[in-house]
């Protein structure tokens, strides 16, 4: 796992929570690449970014699917 105000890799292509509604709720953005998941804060957007492997993403994934 690292953080970083700005990922290095190519340009990211974020995507905001479908449970975000616009209303300041606390929602996260993923930008996912071959190798990697990054994670943000809506509300922070030039904030850190939690950036974790493709199989530790995938891992969570299905943890979080299953209860």
């Amino acid at each position: 796992m690292t953080t970083a105000a700005q990922p290095t890799d190519r340009a990211l292509v974020w995507h905001t929570s479908s449970y975000s509604n616009g209303a300041g709720g606390e929602c996260v953005e993923c930008a996912i690449t071959s190798t990697r998941a990054h994670v943000r804060d809506t509300k922070t957007v030039d904030g850190p970014v939690f950036t974790v492997t493709g199989s530790a993403w995938t891992a969570f994934l299905q943890a979080l699917k299953s209860g």
